[in-house]
Protein backbone atom coordinates (compact mmCIF):
# COMPACT_ATOMS: atom_id res chain seq x y z
CA UNK A 1 0.00 0.00 0.00
CA UNK A 2 1.63 3.31 -1.19
CA UNK A 3 2.18 6.12 1.48
CA UNK A 4 0.75 9.85 0.99
CA UNK A 5 4.34 10.34 -0.61
CA UNK A 6 4.75 7.67 -3.08
CA UNK A 7 0.77 7.28 -4.21
CA UNK A 8 0.68 10.45 -6.14
CA UNK A 9 3.85 9.70 -9.00
CA UNK A 10 6.75 11.91 -8.65
CA UNK A 11 6.24 13.97 -12.18
CA UNK A 12 8.99 12.55 -14.88
CA UNK A 13 11.94 14.05 -15.44
CA UNK A 14 11.36 16.99 -17.99
CA UNK A 15 8.40 18.11 -16.19
CA UNK A 16 10.16 18.41 -13.08
CA UNK A 17 12.90 20.38 -13.87
CA UNK A 18 10.62 22.57 -16.05
CA UNK A 19 8.64 23.03 -12.90
CA UNK A 20 11.83 24.06 -10.80
CA UNK A 21 13.71 25.74 -12.77
CA UNK A 22 10.56 27.99 -13.26
CA UNK A 23 10.69 28.82 -9.40
CA UNK A 24 14.23 30.91 -9.73
CA UNK A 25 12.02 32.97 -12.25
CA UNK A 26 8.98 33.73 -9.64
CA UNK A 27 11.41 34.17 -6.29
CA UNK A 28 14.76 34.44 -4.34
CA UNK A 29 16.16 33.10 -1.18
CA UNK A 30 17.58 35.17 1.83
CA UNK A 31 21.09 34.06 1.05
CA UNK A 32 21.12 35.66 -2.48
CA UNK A 33 19.70 38.64 -1.49
CA UNK A 34 21.54 38.91 1.56
CA UNK A 35 24.88 38.66 -0.59
CA UNK A 36 23.77 40.98 -3.74
CA UNK A 37 23.34 43.98 -1.29
CA UNK A 38 26.42 43.53 0.09
CA UNK A 39 27.97 43.60 -3.72
CA UNK A 40 25.65 46.96 -4.48
CA UNK A 41 22.00 45.03 -5.20
CA UNK A 42 20.69 45.48 -8.71
CA UNK A 43 16.94 45.09 -7.67
CA UNK A 44 14.94 47.09 -5.03
CA UNK A 45 13.55 45.61 -2.03
CA UNK A 46 10.43 45.89 -0.54
CA UNK A 47 9.47 44.90 2.76
CA UNK A 48 5.58 44.85 2.04
CA UNK A 49 4.56 44.55 6.08
CA UNK A 50 2.95 47.78 7.88
CA UNK A 51 4.86 50.72 9.12
CA UNK A 52 5.09 48.99 12.53
CA UNK A 53 6.14 45.86 11.51
CA UNK A 54 9.02 47.31 9.60
CA UNK A 55 10.27 49.77 12.15
CA UNK A 56 10.49 46.75 14.70
CA UNK A 57 13.01 44.33 12.50
CA UNK A 58 13.65 44.65 8.33
CA UNK A 59 16.33 43.74 6.08
CA UNK A 60 18.66 46.84 5.67
CA UNK A 61 18.35 48.39 2.65
CA UNK A 62 14.68 47.16 1.97
CA UNK A 63 12.03 50.19 1.44
CA UNK A 64 9.22 49.95 3.86
CA UNK A 65 6.39 50.05 1.09
CA UNK A 66 2.90 47.90 2.17
CA UNK A 67 1.72 45.65 -0.43
CA UNK A 68 -1.94 47.91 -0.47
CA UNK A 69 0.09 50.92 -1.08
CA UNK A 70 2.43 49.64 -4.13
CA UNK A 71 0.44 52.02 -6.83
CA UNK A 72 0.92 53.03 -10.18
CA UNK A 73 1.89 56.74 -9.34
CA UNK A 74 4.28 55.59 -6.05
CA UNK A 75 6.04 52.99 -8.41
CA UNK A 76 6.95 56.04 -11.23
CA UNK A 77 9.42 56.93 -9.45
CA UNK A 78 11.75 53.72 -10.83
CA UNK A 79 12.42 53.16 -14.27
CA UNK A 80 10.31 50.56 -15.62
CA UNK A 81 12.55 47.61 -16.29
CA UNK A 82 13.78 47.73 -12.41
CA UNK A 83 13.81 44.70 -10.28
CA UNK A 84 11.73 44.60 -7.63
CA UNK A 85 11.97 42.25 -4.66
CA UNK A 86 9.07 41.75 -1.73
CA UNK A 87 9.40 40.33 1.23
CA UNK A 88 7.14 40.12 4.41
CA UNK A 89 7.24 38.07 7.56
CA UNK A 90 8.11 34.60 6.09
CA UNK A 91 6.57 31.60 5.21
CA UNK A 92 3.14 32.26 7.00
CA UNK A 93 2.92 35.31 5.71
CA UNK A 94 1.27 36.05 1.96
CA UNK A 95 1.87 39.60 1.93
CA UNK A 96 5.34 39.24 -0.20
CA UNK A 97 2.91 37.26 -2.77
CA UNK A 98 0.49 40.32 -2.74
CA UNK A 99 3.08 42.89 -2.76
CA UNK A 100 4.13 40.45 -6.04
CA UNK A 101 0.69 40.08 -7.63
CA UNK A 102 0.58 44.00 -7.39
CA UNK A 103 3.56 44.81 -9.44
CA UNK A 104 3.14 42.27 -12.00
CA UNK A 105 -0.08 43.67 -12.53
CA UNK A 106 1.52 46.92 -12.98
CA UNK A 107 3.47 45.28 -15.59
CA UNK A 108 6.80 45.58 -13.40
CA UNK A 109 9.43 42.53 -12.95
CA UNK A 110 9.19 40.97 -9.49
CA UNK A 111 10.64 38.26 -7.32
CA UNK A 112 9.72 37.15 -3.98
CA UNK A 113 12.15 36.74 -1.30
CA UNK A 114 11.79 33.21 0.12
CA UNK A 115 11.74 32.62 3.93
CA UNK A 116 11.19 36.65 4.31
CA UNK A 117 11.81 37.83 7.85
CA UNK A 118 11.90 34.36 9.38
CA UNK A 119 14.44 33.19 7.27
CA UNK A 120 16.76 36.35 7.22
CA UNK A 121 16.92 35.41 10.88
CA UNK A 122 17.03 31.92 9.99
CA UNK A 123 20.00 32.33 8.06
CA UNK A 124 22.02 34.14 11.00
CA UNK A 125 21.40 37.49 9.23
CA UNK A 126 20.46 40.94 11.38
CA UNK A 127 17.53 43.17 11.27
CA UNK A 128 17.79 47.07 11.52
CA UNK A 129 14.88 48.52 13.55
CA UNK A 130 14.08 52.36 12.81
CA UNK A 131 11.89 53.62 10.11
CA UNK A 132 15.28 54.09 7.32
CA UNK A 133 16.02 51.66 5.12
Amino acid sequence: MPTAVTAIPAAESHVARAHFAAQFAFETDCWDVHDSLARGADFVLLDVRGPALYAKGHVAGAISLPHGKITRNRMSEWPEDTLFVTYCAGPHCNGAASGALRLAELGRPVKIMAGGVTGWLDEGFELRTGDEP
